[in-house]
């Protein structure tokens, strides 16, 4: 065999095959190795399966922890309210999807539980911290920072969700903020709270042929879970000298901890889109309830003969029903003057509300409302601001310029009939109401009511406005009568 010193004296040089095949490796494959992808790819997906070939990569600029073992998924520690960086990277291949060349893509990013017990009962749980954290949402863009992101929009039924357009040939980051934290969800247990991790998922769309983002591309996601402010750091320190004082061997069985989170492919978020991205905005539902005069409010200057202007059969027919819509709902509230809670409970119908307990809507709404509340729900029906008892005296022809019969003491009328007095229910407080339930409980058409008027003393006739409805006496009892307008246009109620 030739040695080494007389092949050097031939000029040549031999370098052993293992030298050449390394620097081969660090030539053509030093920048490729150094993409987190392949320190995070998903074992289930095959590098050499090109239609696997993800089309778009998203990247979170937050460490992953190193307390994660080799065949787990990365995990990821988020302050709350903190911004962090979503680079969305166009990863197509040459000639890969070319309808989408030139044109923008949807993507929608959710914050969404990993458990699948708790995603069973997302909308429960999600319900359940907007009661707690009114006005709140758990994600927001933070859309300053943000680059290259178009048309963003969020919708206040999913608290959980932003959505935007992109442009994959122009660089894109979207920076989010998770609002909740891990604990919110977890049930107290004795020794501490551990919390509940969550996902963050991004789902991307392009254009159907109506022009509507609706046909899914790509889904990736990762496994994160959000502390208090600085508590990610302060858990990210821990695992980091947990895993420092193992042995090199224990070591070995965890992955290292990497600067950035990459997103791992995954199955789309089961919510159809079309409701979400569509532009237009979806019909409200329509109001079909068969309970008569259930929830609907009617008119001020309403005098349909449907609505029935007793007190006491209101209260019967106005007990919401376990069948009604979330739009029959916000009708009761509102009927039943919870006004201020009809955007607390713009998702509920009537069997979500119904399943509340009084401790429930006490934490909710207060203890004087939520107790109300808990009332109305129960059967007790809403007491009425103001309740009054009025008589009809019999048809009287006198213009308003004269003078009325007087009404006979003893509860009788001047011709001796004794008066059958009705109860008016005064929700509202004001001279138009007491025009309009006169007209509907003693069948007087509305619309021919002029004025109502209050005989005063000497007879004097004084305007009802809505300071003296105010300022009556609860129970109070009068008789009134009718007369004729000065033209003939119309009527005038005097209360006496």
């Amino acid at each position: 065999m030739q040695s080494f010193g007389s092949i050097l004296n031939t000029g040549w040089v031999v370098i052993p095959l293992n030298y050449v095949l390394h620097a081969f490796n660090v030539l053509f494959f030093s920048d490729v190795l150094a993409l987190p992808i392949f320190k995070q790819e998903d074992s289930s997906l095959s590098l050499d399966g090109e239609a696997k070939h993800p089309p778009f990569q998203y990247v979170m600029c937050a460490a992953t922890s190193p307390a994660v073992k080799l065949h787990d998924e990365t995990l990821t520690y988020l302050n709350q309210g903190q911004s962090y960086e979503i680079r969305m990277l166009d990863n197509r291949k040459m000639g890969d999807i070319p309808e989408i060349s030139g044109k923008l893509v949807k993507s929608i990013i959710r914050v969404v539980f990993h458990d699948r017990r708790l995603q069973y009962t997302e909308h429960q749980q999600l319900e359940g911290w907007k009661w707690n954290r009114p006005g709140d949402r758990l994600l927001d863009l933070d859309i300053p920072m943000s680059v290259g992101i178009i048309d963003t929009r969020t919708n206040p039924s999913q608290l959980n969700a932003v959505e935007f357009l992109w442009d994959p040939a122009k660089r894109t980051s979207a920076f989010i903020q998770v609002h909740c934290i891990s604990t919110e969800f977890t049930p107290r247990k004795h020794g501490g709270e551990k919390g509940v991790p969550f996902r963050i998922q991004v789902d991307t769309f392009k254009q159907n042929e109506n022009g509507e983002y609706t046909d899914h591309l790509h889904s990736a996601s990762c496994q994160i879970k959000v502390f208090k402010p600085k508590g990610a750091d302060r858990k990210q320190k821990t695992d980091r000298e947990k895993m420092e004082k193992r042995t090199p061997h224990e070591k070995e069985k965890y992955q290292p901890s990497y600067d950035t989170t990459i997103l791992t492919e995954c199955s789309p978020w089961p919510d159809t889109p079309t409701a979400y991205v569509n532009n237009s905005p979806s019909p409200a539902p329509t109001f079909t309830s068969s309970q008569q005069s259930t929830c609907s409010v009617p008119d001020s200057n309403s005098s349909s003969p449907n609505h029935q202007g007793d007190g006491v059969a209101q209260a019967s027919g106005e007990q919401i029903q376990p069948s009604a819509t979330t739009q029959e709902t916000q009708q009761w509230l509102l009927k039943n003057r919870f006004s201020s809670y009809t955007r607390l409970f713009s998702n509920f119908s009537g069997a979500d509300l119904l399943k509340l307990t009084k401790e429930d809507l006490v934490q909710i709404c207060g203890a004087a409302d939520g107790i109300r509340l808990y009332n109305s729900l129960t059967s007790r029906s809403v007491r009425p601001r103001l309740t009054i008892y009025v008589c009809q005296e019999q048809p009287n022809s006198t213009v308003l310029q004269g003078q009325p019969q007087a009404a006979g003491s003893g509860g009788e009328s001047g011709s001796g009939t004794p008066c059958v007095y009705h109860a008016i229910y005064l929700e509202e407080m004001v001279a138009s109401e007491v025009a309009r339930k006169l007209a509907l409980v003693f069948n007087i058409p509305f619309h021919q009511i002029n004025q109502v008027y209050r005989q005063g003393p000497t007879g004097i006739h004084i305007l009802v406005s809505d300071q003296m409805v105010q300022n009556f006496q609860d129970e109070s009892c009068f008789l009134f009568s009718t007369v004729k307008a000065e033209n003939n246009d119309g009527i005038h109620i005097i209360l006496k």
